[in-house]
């Protein structure tokens, strides 16, 4: 909603096209003479006042940098394809002037994207996991001969029986060089340990990127490592990696090699080998739409081998929620998995996983994503196939949920949205008064010029506005409480009138001189009441439409 309206506000005060009255496709020679009219109008040397001349200084400045945009055909594209924004871009003043529109928008998306870049070597991009392993196997492994011989046995003994974090930022040394710092800790059952790495990054072309990676360790030791990927064909790319290891063990080397091919516009194809501790030849098919997600994989090797089948369903909803299941098996046993995720926040995705395996047992998995931040919770129930285990980890995270999501988020994210409407009332509010107080101050700079116009006009029987009002009108067929949300226009209109003949373009009223949006973000119209050769006509206009008065059929035969 905010910044929707900031949009319109930004519309209304900067769209040249209607301050200057002009269609889009208006001529030189038209931008010229509106310029001029109006340059004559808002002329500072005119007032006297030192208010009326500031402000006519500031309407002055106004029309002119609106005609200067619009009579450069270089500019002039720029703004009708990216708006005021995209004439303040930087490069814009030492790009060579393009000829087509097409071409300016590729210049100006170049840009862009070079801004970007230096935007991005400013950031570290940190990322990070935080891995909590909770052991509650008591609340269903529970002897209750032995806790009754214990001390404090009537209460189940859950503990936090390991822990993993890991932190990583990058920094970007040159355009195609990037270095990145990461390290982990980890912990399991009162033993642990930590590592670092130093990975420096070279793009070497369009088509590919290597990278050296060296680490140090308290339990493995010194590790080397390289990393080379490279762009085969438009479909097919590859992905070559090895490293040395020093262990108290010895040198331990290991190589990887991945390939990867894209069988159709949803459909990847991945073939990856494996040397060393854990060697293995994996093949797998990845299938993603917009709609849902599928994977089937196969591993032979030493000592683990497995057929892995998941099937992901995404809902087309605003809080991207997504319902998953998954089967594999191997020389370790078999694992059922399934859960859902969804997002609760702008930069917050929260999903629970029940996994359930022979001979692993039952494992409830929490996992909350804020940003580039993972907190993981594996809560470890039972050893055994239970289902009372299954039961409470399936419907346990669903209650607490729902619980937590209409006792604390939908109310949170309410207060949330009213505040933020508040702001945007406030905002719209002050708005709207400046735009009121700039319209006035042009209606006085008019009243001279306007009494000049009335009196041409009067002579030969000519246009004269009567009555004309900006806004939103209620019907009587409306809801009584509904209230009129209009202006008077009519000194602004008549102001308008040449040669006995008042034309607007197709371009919002609201930013023509002397008009404001009484209503942002609804619908308007323009209602008028004028003379034209002693006859009184009325008249009714959308906001956008164009309006060329009086009719032909208000006129007479002779002036046709």
């Amino acid at each position: 909603m905010a910044a929707s309206t900031e949009e319109d506000f930004e519309f209304n005060t900067q769209d040249y096209y209607s301050l200057l009255n002009v269609r889009k496709e208006a001529t030189l020679d038209e931008l010229k003479a509106s310029y001029r009219r109006l340059c004559m109008l808002y002329h500072p040397d005119k007032h006297r006042d030192p208010e009326l001349k500031r402000q006519a200084e500031q309407l002055f400045n106004q029309v002119h940098q609106a005609y200067e945009v619009l009579s450069d055909a270089h500019s002039r594209a720029i703004y009708d394809i990216f708006g005021k924004k995209g004439l303040e871009v930087e490069g814009w003043e030492v790009v060579e002037r393009k000829r087509t529109p097409a071409e300016i928008r590729e210049e100006y998306e170049r840009l862009q994207r070079e801004k970007e870049e230096r935007r991005l070597q400013q950031r570290t991009n940190p990322k990070g996991t935080i891995s909590v392993g909770v052991d509650a196997t008591d609340l269903f492994d529970r002897y209750d001969d032995d806790f009754e011989e214990m001390p404090g046995g009537g209460f189940p003994h859950i503990e936090i029986n390991r822990m993993h974090i890991s932190q990583s930022i990058e920094a970007p040394l040159t355009n195609t060089d990037t270095a990145m710092l990461s390290g982990s800790l980890s912990t399991h059952n009162g033993s642990g340990g930590g590592n670092i790495n130093v990975t420096v990054r070279r793009v070497t072309s369009a088509k590919g990127w290597g990278e050296v990676e060296f680490g140090a360790g308290d339990t493995l030791g010194p590790l080397i490592g390289l990393k080379v990927f490279r762009n085969v064909t438009p479909r097919c790319f590859l992905t070559a990696q090895c490293g040395l290891q020093f262990s108290p063990r010895g040198l331990r080397p290991s190589c990887s090699l991945m390939t990867a091919r894209h069988l159709d516009q949803n459909t990847m194809g991945y073939l990856q080998w494996r040397w060393g501790p854990n060697s293995a030849m994996t093949t797998s098919l990845v299938r993603d739409t917009k709609s849902s997600h599928f994977t089937l994989a196969l591993q032979l090797g030493v000592p683990h081998s497995y057929l892995m089948m998941s099937y992901q369903y995404k809902f087309q909803d605003e809080d991207q929620t997504k319902v998953k299941g998954s089967v594999k098996t191997g020389w370790f046993g078999t694992v059922v998995e399934y859960g859902a995720e969804r997002k609760i926040s702008r930069h917050s995705v929260l999903s629970a996983t029940v996994s359930i395996g022979v001979p692993q047992g039952v494992t409830l998995k929490i996992k909350l994503s804020r940003a580039s931040q993972t907190y993981l919770f594996p809560v470890h129930l039972t050893d055994q196939l239970l289902p009372s285990a299954v039961f409470y980890a399936t419907v346990g995270p669903l209650l607490a949920y729902v619980a937590v999501h209409r006792l604390i988020i939908i109310p949170y994210t309410k207060a949330q949205k009213e505040q933020e409407l508040e702001l945007q009332r406030k905002s719209s509010a002050t708005d709207i008064a400046k735009k009121k107080q700039e319209a006035e101050t042009a209606v006085l700079l008019m009243q001279e010029s306007v009494r000049r116009i009335i009196e041409a006009e009067e002579s030969k029987m000519g246009l004269i506005i009567l009555n004309g009002w900006y806004g939103k009108f209620v019907s009587d067929t409306s809801q009584k409480q509904e209230k009129a949300k209009v202006i008077d226009v009519t000194v602004p209109l008549q102001c308008l009138v040449k040669d006995s003949k008042l034309i607007l373009t197709e371009a919002s009223k609201a930013g023509l001189p002397g008009f404001y949006d009484p209503c942002v973000g609804e619908e308007k119209s323009l209602k008028l009441l004028y003379q034209f050769r002693g006859v009184m006509h009325q008249v009714i206009s959308a906001d956008t439409e164009p309006l060329r008065i009086p009719k032909q059929s208000h006129r007479t035969e002779s002036e046709s």
